[in-house]
């Protein structure tokens, strides 16, 4: 346990202090090519829904089994090799840093006062169509992929990582990627992607109010920059405006803490879809809002890389 211990807490501070370095391979892109492969395959077979279920198996269980064999090879070769091959991956699996480099440039932009260029960075995190969006859209964009992610990139896969090391961690993110590639309520995939949707909603469901639960703790040791009122108010009243169980939880929390709103009418595919508004419109948002989410979400992470690191002691040592 206490290696394990060890190389979640480098992995930690790696994702932190360096993210994704440019150039440099990335598990999580092998898992999105593997499931493309797989989906090239089974797609064109009538039976959409079984072989969808097919397709998920499949990421799952070569994704574990690779994870699991290049683990156990480092530790039988040494104990130390083992501890930097698990720091490693962690690290990878872990999206703090990424997530605050990626936002921050949507925020460069507009504080340049480039709006195509903010369009474009913006279009790179998140799922929505960016070309139509005005400067509020972009910010608006920007923060509520900053509040989904401080879940499904940062808590919940740290949450995983704490549990079951990065075989869980790796877990965790296949069904994460899947669902990003092949999870959307459309013509083509609403019986192809099902099982990968509807088990992304399942890992993720206690993650979520975990990790919205950590939000709120995190803006009240922020100051006064946070609404902590508001964000428990909104929390408790918006916490399911969203079409997934899960990904208002923190979007609500959010809006409240910054008394903004979020969340509203956006088009995915050159279609509108009606979303529910999350959060008033106590003030109009604008882009320091970015770097305020930034921040609230480092905040999170520590809190929640604090309390597993107490948890997995106590476990250790009683």
């Amino acid at each position: 346990m206490i290696y394990h211990i060890t190389a979640f807490a480098i992995g930690f501070l790696l994702d932190l202090l360096f993210g994704d370095p440019e150039g440099f391979p990335h598990p999580i892109r092998l898992i999105g090519l593997l499931s493309s492969k797989l989906e090239k395959k089974l797609y064109p077979g009538e039976k959409k829904k079984r072989n969808g279920v097919i397709l998920t198996v499949l990421t799952l269980l070569i994704t574990v089994s690779l994870t699991a064999g290049i683990l156990l090879a480092a530790y039988h070769l040494h104990v130390l090799a083992g501890i930097l091959v698990e720091a490693v991956m962690t690290g990878q699996i872990l999206a703090a840093n990424s997530l605050k480099k990626e936002s921050m440039k949507v925020y460069a932009y507009l504080a340049a006062g480039s709006l195509s260029d903010a369009k474009r960075a913006v279009s790179m995190i998140v799922g929505r169509d960016t070309v139509g969006l005005t400067e509020e859209g972009v910010i608006r964009a920007a923060a509520e992929t900053i509040a989904e992610n401080t879940s499904d990139g940062v808590i919940a896969p740290m949450l995983y990582l704490a549990v079951g090391g990065p075989v869980l961690g790796f877990f965790y993110k296949a069904v994460n990627t899947m669902d990003s590639m092949i999870g959307y309520k459309n013509e083509r995939y609403m019986e192809f992607g099902r099982a990968a949707a509807r088990l992304d909603d399942a890992v993720n469901f206690l993650p979520a109010r975990i990790s919205a639960a950590l939000m709120i703790f995190a803006a009240e040791l922020s100051g006064g920059d946070y609404n902590v009122s508001g964000a428990k108010r909104i929390w408790k009243r918006d916490r399911k405006n969203h079409a997934s169980p899960n990904s208002a939880q923190t979007e609500s929390v959010l809006a409240g803490a910054l008394s903004i709103r979020l969340g509203g009418p956006a088009s995915y595919f050159g279609k509108m879809v009606e979303k529910p508004w999350i959060g008033d419109e106590i003030r109009k948002i604008s882009p320091e809002d970015i770097k305020k989410a930034d921040h609230l979400m480092y905040k999170t992470a520590w809190l929640c890389f604090l309390f597993s690191i107490f948890i997995l002691l106590l476990l250790t040592f009683l």
